[in-house]
């Protein structure tokens, strides 16, 4: 169960590693994100059962339920969001420290673009990605209302039992996308921290990552206007909005 868990795991971050390196070797991969239920061999073997050591166009978004995948559907699609509390977006992606890797997940309100949740660590597992961002999330939030769309890739974290108690326990409707662009919003903040922030900071092991990420976090949500917001920051948006929410449970 362990060694499908983590199979479930590698793909989207294989898929990510090859996006940016297109001619980095399958060998090379390996070394980098460092498996810990698989051998070199079988890893090697694995990607090309995935299709990452052929010549031909990949398919890197799988919809086969081999690793008893669950695909959730998109309750995104055609949903025009209108206040705060109503989607959760995420998505999960690596950065390379001195040679290693290391994995950040990121929980945004999809409609304060505000970041509610996050996490660091150096391994793929539930535990340490997606749960302990959706708890940071909940915690932040306070008063969860029922009904909220989370909505993630197919990222076997996201459909880990441990996380889907949890989404349940707080009645959370579970959304995925089968295509990246179908997850923009996750996927953008993805490429704002690692290209806007990170890379400008000296970082050198997993403690300093984890300090400047939530350095980086706070930088993001209250000091820099956002577009889709008419310049003003993710924060100040999130704090209208909340206390507009708080007014409407009252009334």
């Amino acid at each position: 169960m362990k060694t499908q868990e983590e199979h479930s795991y590698l793909i989207d971050i294989i898929y990510q590693i090859r996006r940016d390196h297109p001619t980095m070797s399958c060998r090379a991969m390996y070394f980098k994100i460092n498996p810990k239920t698989l051998g070199r061999d079988k890893f090697e073997s694995l990607c090309g059962e995935w299709g990452f050591i052929s010549t031909k166009p990949i398919n890197y978004h799988r919809t086969t339920n081999s690793n008893g995948v669950i695909r959730f559907d998109n309750l995104l699609v055609n949903l025009d969001l209108t206040g705060i509390n109503q989607a959760f977006v995420s998505d999960i992606t690596y950065y390379e420290v001195q040679g290693k890797f290391f994995y950040l997940t990121f929980i945004l309100d999809a409609y304060t673009r505000c970041i509610i949740g996050h996490s660091v660590s150096d391994r793929l597992t539930t535990e340490k990605t997606t749960l302990p961002a959706l708890k940071m999330a909940i915690k932040r939030r306070k008063n969860i209302p029922a009904g909220i769309i989370f909505h993630s890739d197919g990222g076997g974290q996201y459909y880990d039992k441990e996380f889907l108690a949890l989404t349940s326990s707080y009645k959370f409707k579970n959304s995925m996308c089968e295509h990246a662009y179908e997850n923009g919003k996750a996927e953008r903040i993805n490429g704002i921290i690692k290209n806007n922030y990170l890379k400008y900071m000296v970082i050198n092991n997993l403690y300093e990552l984890t300090k400047s990420v939530d350095r980086v976090v706070e930088l993001y949500n209250n000091s820099r206007p956002h577009k889709a917001l008419k310049y003003q920051t993710p924060q100040l948006i999130e704090m209208e909005q909340l206390n507009l929410f708080s007014k409407q449970s009252r009334g």
